[in-house]
Protein backbone atom coordinates (compact mmCIF):
# COMPACT_ATOMS: atom_id res chain seq x y z
CA UNK A 1 0.00 0.00 0.00
CA UNK A 2 1.05 3.80 -0.40
CA UNK A 3 2.99 4.95 1.88
CA UNK A 4 1.64 7.96 4.72
CA UNK A 5 4.35 10.07 3.76
CA UNK A 6 6.26 9.95 0.72
CA UNK A 7 9.99 11.91 0.43
CA UNK A 8 12.00 12.74 -1.97
CA UNK A 9 15.75 11.48 -2.13
CA UNK A 10 16.79 15.15 -0.89
CA UNK A 11 14.35 15.39 1.89
CA UNK A 12 14.84 12.33 4.46
CA UNK A 13 11.59 10.84 5.62
CA UNK A 14 10.66 11.96 8.95
CA UNK A 15 10.03 9.63 11.89
CA UNK A 16 6.96 8.84 13.28
CA UNK A 17 5.99 9.39 17.16
CA UNK A 18 3.22 6.79 17.87
CA UNK A 19 3.21 6.70 21.10
CA UNK A 20 -0.60 7.56 22.30
CA UNK A 21 -0.82 10.58 24.50
CA UNK A 22 -3.56 12.83 25.08
CA UNK A 23 -3.26 14.61 22.11
CA UNK A 24 -3.22 11.31 19.97
CA UNK A 25 -6.15 9.63 21.57
CA UNK A 26 -8.49 13.01 21.42
CA UNK A 27 -7.38 13.27 18.26
CA UNK A 28 -5.87 12.35 14.63
CA UNK A 29 -2.34 10.93 13.88
CA UNK A 30 0.22 13.51 14.06
CA UNK A 31 3.71 13.33 12.90
CA UNK A 32 6.18 13.97 15.40
CA UNK A 33 7.22 17.84 15.87
CA UNK A 34 11.13 18.68 15.44
CA UNK A 35 13.11 17.86 18.56
CA UNK A 36 10.70 15.70 19.86
CA UNK A 37 11.62 11.89 20.54
CA UNK A 38 10.27 9.53 17.90
CA UNK A 39 9.27 5.64 18.84
CA UNK A 40 8.83 4.47 14.87
CA UNK A 41 10.34 4.94 11.47
CA UNK A 42 7.80 4.59 8.21
CA UNK A 43 8.59 0.82 7.17
CA UNK A 44 10.17 0.81 3.50
CA UNK A 45 11.52 -2.38 2.85
CA UNK A 46 10.81 -6.11 2.45
CA UNK A 47 9.56 -8.51 5.31
CA UNK A 48 7.84 -5.80 6.78
CA UNK A 49 6.24 -7.16 9.97
CA UNK A 50 9.83 -7.98 10.86
CA UNK A 51 10.71 -4.46 10.42
CA UNK A 52 7.73 -3.20 12.50
CA UNK A 53 9.09 -6.31 15.43
CA UNK A 54 12.41 -4.47 14.94
CA UNK A 55 11.06 -1.17 15.81
CA UNK A 56 9.18 -2.03 18.82
CA UNK A 57 12.02 -4.19 20.34
CA UNK A 58 14.18 -1.57 20.32
CA UNK A 59 12.21 1.56 21.63
CA UNK A 60 11.48 -1.12 24.70
CA UNK A 61 15.26 -1.51 24.77
CA UNK A 62 16.16 2.42 24.45
CA UNK A 63 12.91 3.29 27.08
CA UNK A 64 10.72 5.09 24.12
CA UNK A 65 8.30 2.37 24.85
CA UNK A 66 7.80 0.90 28.70
CA UNK A 67 6.13 -2.04 30.65
CA UNK A 68 2.24 -1.09 30.43
CA UNK A 69 2.13 1.48 27.73
CA UNK A 70 -0.04 1.39 24.98
CA UNK A 71 0.02 0.83 21.25
CA UNK A 72 -2.05 2.55 18.60
CA UNK A 73 -4.92 0.48 17.49
CA UNK A 74 -4.08 -1.73 14.21
CA UNK A 75 -5.74 0.68 11.89
CA UNK A 76 -3.46 3.76 13.65
CA UNK A 77 -0.47 1.63 13.68
CA UNK A 78 -0.37 0.63 9.98
CA UNK A 79 -1.56 4.20 8.75
CA UNK A 80 1.44 5.55 10.95
CA UNK A 81 3.91 3.47 9.88
CA UNK A 82 3.16 2.89 6.06
CA UNK A 83 2.03 -0.71 5.70
CA UNK A 84 -1.01 -2.89 5.49
CA UNK A 85 -3.09 -3.87 8.33
CA UNK A 86 -1.78 -7.31 7.96
CA UNK A 87 1.52 -6.44 8.83
CA UNK A 88 0.52 -5.12 11.63
CA UNK A 89 -1.02 -8.09 12.44
CA UNK A 90 1.51 -10.47 11.89
CA UNK A 91 4.01 -8.08 13.83
CA UNK A 92 1.51 -8.15 17.39
CA UNK A 93 1.37 -11.98 16.55
CA UNK A 94 5.26 -12.01 16.69
CA UNK A 95 5.85 -9.51 19.50
CA UNK A 96 2.92 -11.61 21.92
CA UNK A 97 4.83 -14.77 21.23
CA UNK A 98 8.33 -12.79 22.23
CA UNK A 99 6.41 -12.27 25.12
CA UNK A 100 6.86 -7.73 24.54
CA UNK A 101 3.06 -7.49 24.04
CA UNK A 102 0.12 -8.56 25.75
CA UNK A 103 -3.55 -8.04 23.92
CA UNK A 104 -6.62 -7.18 26.49
CA UNK A 105 -10.08 -7.65 24.49
CA UNK A 106 -12.34 -4.07 24.49
CA UNK A 107 -8.72 -2.86 26.05
CA UNK A 108 -5.79 -2.70 23.55
CA UNK A 109 -2.34 -3.76 23.43
CA UNK A 110 0.30 -2.79 25.77
CA UNK A 111 4.19 -3.32 26.18
CA UNK A 112 4.96 -5.81 28.87
CA UNK A 113 7.62 -7.16 31.11
CA UNK A 114 9.61 -10.01 28.64
CA UNK A 115 10.79 -12.02 31.90
CA UNK A 116 7.42 -12.03 33.31
CA UNK A 117 5.68 -13.27 30.50
CA UNK A 118 8.46 -16.31 30.52
CA UNK A 119 7.69 -16.89 34.33
CA UNK A 120 4.37 -16.77 33.53
CA UNK A 121 4.62 -19.69 31.03
CA UNK A 122 6.82 -21.22 33.55
CA UNK A 123 4.87 -21.34 36.10
CA UNK A 124 1.40 -22.80 33.81
CA UNK A 125 3.77 -25.06 32.51
CA UNK A 126 5.02 -26.27 36.00
CA UNK A 127 1.23 -26.27 37.28
CA UNK A 128 -0.15 -28.19 33.89
CA UNK A 129 2.26 -31.05 34.27
CA UNK A 130 2.68 -31.29 38.04
CA UNK A 131 -1.72 -31.23 37.66
CA UNK A 132 -2.03 -33.02 40.69
CA UNK A 133 -0.30 -31.13 42.86
CA UNK A 134 -0.52 -28.23 41.05
CA UNK A 135 -3.63 -26.04 42.94
CA UNK A 136 -1.57 -27.08 46.60
CA UNK A 137 1.73 -25.59 45.15
CA UNK A 138 0.03 -22.53 43.66
CA UNK A 139 -2.38 -22.18 47.37
CA UNK A 140 1.74 -22.72 49.39
CA UNK A 141 2.99 -19.79 46.98
CA UNK A 142 0.48 -17.90 48.12
CA UNK A 143 0.62 -18.08 51.71
CA UNK A 144 4.30 -17.81 51.73
CA UNK A 145 3.99 -14.57 49.37
CA UNK A 146 1.12 -12.94 49.93
CA UNK A 147 0.64 -11.71 53.86
CA UNK A 148 3.79 -10.35 52.98
CA UNK A 149 2.47 -8.17 50.32
CA UNK A 150 -0.61 -7.19 52.02
CA UNK A 151 2.04 -5.49 54.98
CA UNK A 152 3.59 -3.97 52.31
CA UNK A 153 0.39 -2.09 50.77
CA UNK A 154 -0.76 -1.23 54.42
CA UNK A 155 2.76 0.69 54.69
CA UNK A 156 3.13 1.94 51.62
CA UNK A 157 -0.58 2.49 49.62
CA UNK A 158 -1.52 5.39 47.94
CA UNK A 159 -4.82 6.61 46.78
CA UNK A 160 -4.83 5.36 43.16
CA UNK A 161 -4.55 1.61 44.53
CA UNK A 162 -7.13 2.76 47.34
CA UNK A 163 -9.55 3.33 44.60
CA UNK A 164 -8.99 -0.07 42.92
CA UNK A 165 -9.68 -2.21 45.87
CA UNK A 166 -12.68 -0.28 46.95
CA UNK A 167 -13.56 -0.46 43.16
CA UNK A 168 -13.42 -3.77 43.44
CA UNK A 169 -15.19 -4.87 46.68
CA UNK A 170 -17.64 -2.77 45.03
CA UNK A 171 -17.84 -4.67 41.85
CA UNK A 172 -17.67 -8.15 43.71
CA UNK A 173 -20.55 -7.45 45.86
CA UNK A 174 -23.05 -7.16 43.25
CA UNK A 175 -21.36 -9.80 40.64
CA UNK A 176 -21.91 -12.64 42.85
CA UNK A 177 -23.71 -14.08 40.40
CA UNK A 178 -21.91 -13.28 37.77
CA UNK A 179 -18.53 -14.95 37.74
CA UNK A 180 -16.49 -13.41 35.09
CA UNK A 181 -17.10 -10.25 36.45
CA UNK A 182 -16.26 -11.03 39.90
CA UNK A 183 -13.48 -13.18 39.14
CA UNK A 184 -12.12 -10.36 37.45
CA UNK A 185 -12.28 -7.81 39.86
CA UNK A 186 -11.18 -10.38 42.43
CA UNK A 187 -8.25 -10.22 40.71
CA UNK A 188 -7.71 -6.60 40.30
CA UNK A 189 -7.92 -6.39 44.01
CA UNK A 190 -4.95 -8.73 44.32
CA UNK A 191 -2.78 -6.71 41.80
CA UNK A 192 -4.08 -3.29 43.07
CA UNK A 193 -2.08 -4.57 46.52
CA UNK A 194 1.04 -5.35 44.46
CA UNK A 195 1.09 -2.08 43.03
CA UNK A 196 0.56 -0.71 46.63
CA UNK A 197 3.68 -3.07 47.64
CA UNK A 198 6.06 -0.10 45.25
CA UNK A 199 7.94 -2.99 44.33
CA UNK A 200 8.65 -3.82 40.55
CA UNK A 201 9.45 -7.69 41.59
CA UNK A 202 6.95 -8.16 43.38
CA UNK A 203 4.28 -7.00 41.03
CA UNK A 204 6.03 -8.99 38.10
CA UNK A 205 5.83 -11.81 39.89
CA UNK A 206 2.15 -11.60 40.60
CA UNK A 207 1.50 -10.89 37.19
CA UNK A 208 3.44 -13.66 35.98
CA UNK A 209 0.85 -16.06 37.98
CA UNK A 210 -2.60 -13.98 37.14
CA UNK A 211 -3.51 -16.93 35.06
CA UNK A 212 -3.31 -19.51 37.53
CA UNK A 213 -5.08 -17.26 40.25
CA UNK A 214 -8.11 -17.08 37.22
CA UNK A 215 -7.98 -20.95 37.14
CA UNK A 216 -8.15 -21.54 40.88
CA UNK A 217 -11.16 -18.66 41.01
CA UNK A 218 -12.82 -20.30 38.16
CA UNK A 219 -12.89 -23.84 40.12
CA UNK A 220 -14.01 -22.44 43.44
CA UNK A 221 -16.22 -20.54 42.27
CA UNK A 222 -19.68 -22.21 42.53
CA UNK A 223 -18.49 -23.99 46.26
CA UNK A 224 -21.67 -22.67 48.71
CA UNK A 225 -20.88 -19.51 50.72
CA UNK A 226 -17.67 -19.36 48.73
CA UNK A 227 -17.75 -15.96 46.89
CA UNK A 228 -19.66 -14.50 50.14
CA UNK A 229 -16.96 -16.08 52.24
CA UNK A 230 -14.25 -14.58 50.09
CA UNK A 231 -15.85 -10.95 50.38
CA UNK A 232 -15.78 -10.59 54.39
CA UNK A 233 -11.95 -11.39 53.91
CA UNK A 234 -11.05 -8.55 51.08
CA UNK A 235 -13.29 -6.15 53.23
CA UNK A 236 -11.34 -7.14 56.47
CA UNK A 237 -7.76 -6.88 53.83
CA UNK A 238 -9.58 -3.33 52.52
CA UNK A 239 -10.07 -2.16 56.16
CA UNK A 240 -6.50 -2.71 57.31
CA UNK A 241 -4.59 -1.26 54.24
CA UNK A 242 -7.00 1.63 54.82
CA UNK A 243 -5.76 2.26 57.97
CA UNK A 244 -2.35 1.51 57.09
CA UNK A 245 -1.90 -1.28 60.08
CA UNK A 246 0.70 -4.04 58.33
CA UNK A 247 -0.13 -6.63 60.70
CA UNK A 248 -3.73 -6.14 60.37
CA UNK A 249 -3.05 -6.84 56.64
CA UNK A 250 -0.75 -9.81 56.68
CA UNK A 251 -3.38 -11.64 59.08
CA UNK A 252 -6.54 -11.29 57.10
CA UNK A 253 -4.45 -11.85 54.39
CA UNK A 254 -2.97 -15.06 55.69
CA UNK A 255 -7.20 -15.83 56.82
CA UNK A 256 -8.62 -15.10 53.24
CA UNK A 257 -5.63 -17.68 51.94
CA UNK A 258 -6.55 -20.50 54.12
CA UNK A 259 -10.23 -19.97 53.16
CA UNK A 260 -9.05 -20.04 49.37
CA UNK A 261 -7.07 -23.38 50.14
CA UNK A 262 -10.01 -24.95 52.07
CA UNK A 263 -12.34 -24.10 49.16
CA UNK A 264 -10.38 -25.50 47.03
CA UNK A 265 -9.97 -29.00 48.24
CA UNK A 266 -13.59 -28.67 48.27
CA UNK A 267 -13.68 -28.05 44.49
CA UNK A 268 -10.67 -30.98 44.02
CA UNK A 269 -12.34 -33.72 46.03
CA UNK A 270 -16.15 -32.70 44.83
CA UNK A 271 -17.52 -32.79 48.65
CA UNK A 272 -19.67 -30.47 50.70
CA UNK A 273 -18.49 -27.06 51.78
CA UNK A 274 -20.64 -26.92 54.88
CA UNK A 275 -17.35 -28.18 57.01
CA UNK A 276 -15.39 -24.57 56.44
CA UNK A 277 -14.73 -22.86 59.52
CA UNK A 278 -16.62 -19.45 60.38
CA UNK A 279 -14.78 -16.52 58.18
CA UNK A 280 -13.48 -14.22 61.80
CA UNK A 281 -12.09 -17.51 63.58
CA UNK A 282 -8.60 -17.50 61.44
CA UNK A 283 -8.54 -13.67 61.50
CA UNK A 284 -5.13 -12.95 63.61
CA UNK A 285 -3.95 -9.28 63.55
Amino acid sequence: MPLLHASSAETPPQPLDLRYSSQTIAGSPKLARAGENPVYKVVRTSRLYEQIVQQIEDSVLNGSLKPGDQLPAERDLAQRLGVSRTAVREAVKALREKGLVEAYSGRGTFITDGTSQAARQSFDLMVKIGQQDGSTHLAELRLILEPGIAALAAARVQEPELVTMREAVATMDRSQRDPAAYIEADLDFHLALAEAAANPLILSLIDSIVGLLREQRIKIFNIEGGPQRGQVHHKRILEAVERRDPEMARGAMRAHLEQVRQDSQVSSSGKSSGKHAPVGSRITA
